[in-house]
């Protein structure tokens, strides 16, 4: 049986500071390493502080705390992974220097170590061709902030070893994550299907049916979501969220249905990023009390839109054979916190609901992105009939 105790991280960023936490506080061995050995020491800083704050809280013991630290080391050198059994890069999303790095890893790490990436939006398969033993390659994709956040899409390359898969599934489990299966296509289970929750908002507000705050409330107070699209975008920050966007784009080779929008391009381009620089679609220092403008009947149309919209998303993906539909639903509900599982939430509204709705936008706009999964289509036919 494979012993996964030796945690090596490259990049010691948010994601990858809290990816060592993760390992460290399940008991493994982590070497943390980082281009700027500053950064690990500040990353290690930062999660002492943590740390001290959770042992206030009474979360966790002193002891833990102390276990956790002493468990992670820092180092300058990436010839210290020569005894790692895992090793998990969290550095920017750049193919060309995650390849090269995965190629220089693989004379330095053991023949039976475990080489993944943490990559939310590139090619697993693309990636794990850079190494020799490409069977040992695999996506384990965190969300941020690591620690708190329960879900992990675990996507094999098409070189990896099945073996692999079951394997790394045991280990999050016993890190007490909830991992799910994708394959391997743009955007994987949750940055794919979460598209049309920002994609169609952003729509909603270019057509002037209503404004940011509206378009937040009407899916919070319907749908139940903790945040609406624009509140969560700039908690994001229109940064991350446009470069996501155009990158699943891309890598669908255009497809209407994930095609980015101009203003939030124009706000990421204007540097009104979110919170992080104090104004995106919000202005955080004036007019967070602003009310929303629009009647019921508006509210619920806005939320309907959006909504089938993703419901749609969800089903095609099961039709694609993305990923099992339990899978789909634990994704979305546990790495985006939804309410509820998409697709429970289509045969809630009924499948035939949601054929109609999708017909009506497309019959409209005439654009692919309306256009109907065909396992809507399906189920709806079996209602009727």
């Amino acid at each position: 049986m494979r012993k996964t105790e030796h945690i090596g991280v490259i990049g010691a960023g948010s994601m990858g500071a809290g990816i060592a936490q993760v390992a460290a506080t399940a008991g493994c061995k982590v070497t943390l390493f980082d281009q700027q050995k500053s950064a690990a020491i500040s990353a290690l800083d930062k999660l002492s502080s943590i740390l001290d704050r959770l042992v206030e809280k009474e979360r966790i013991s002193n002891d833990k705390r102390n276990d956790i630290l002493s468990l992670i080391t820092i180092v300058d050198d990436l010839n210290q992974f020569h005894s790692t059994d895992l090793v998990i890069e969290a550095i920017v999303e750049d193919i060309d220097i995650k390849k090269k790095l995965f190629s220089s890893l693989e004379s330095i790490v053991p023949e039976d170590c475990i080489l993944a990436t943490n990559t939310s939006s590139l090619s697993v398969t693309d990636l794990a061709s850079s190494c020799e033993k490409s069977s040992r390659f695999i996506g384990i994709h965190f969300f941020n902030p690591a620690p708190l956040m329960p879900l992990v899409e675990v996507i094999p390359a098409l070189q990896t070893d099945s073996s692999l898969v079951e394997h790394t599934l045991d280990l999050l489990n016993s890190w007490k994550k909830t991992p799910v299966v994708a394959k391997d296509t743009p955007g994987f289970i949750v940055n794919r299907i979460a598209r049309p929750f920002y994609g169609e908002a952003l729509r909603i507000y270019e057509e002037g049916m209503a404004d940011f705050k509206s378009i937040d409330e009407a899916i919070k107070s319907i749908g139940g979501f903790k945040m609406g699209p624009f509140e969560l975008m700039d908690f994001i920050g229109n940064d991350v969220n446009y470069a996501v966007t155009a990158s699943v784009f891309k890598a669908f080779y255009y497809d209407p249905r994930y095609k980015p929008s101009f203003t939030q391009k124009q706000h990421a381009e204007a540097g009104w990023l979110g919170r992080k620089t104090g104004r995106g679609y919000y202005n955080y220092e004036s007019d967070l009390d602003v009310k929303s403008s629009i009647s019921n009947d508006q509210s619920v149309e806005i939320f309907e839109r959006v909504l089938v919209m993703l419901i749609n998303e969800a089903v095609d993906a099961l039709f694609l054979n993305i990923a099992s539909e339990k899978d789909i639903e634990l994704a979305m509900m546990k790495g985006v916190n939804y309410p509820k599982g998409l697709i429970s939430w289509g045969r809630e509204k009924g499948f035939d609901w949601c054929e109609q709705k999708l017909d009506e936008l497309y019959n409209i706009y005439h654009e692919d992105r309306y256009r109907c999964s065909p396992l809507i289509r399906k189920w709806a036919a079996e209602i009727k009939s």
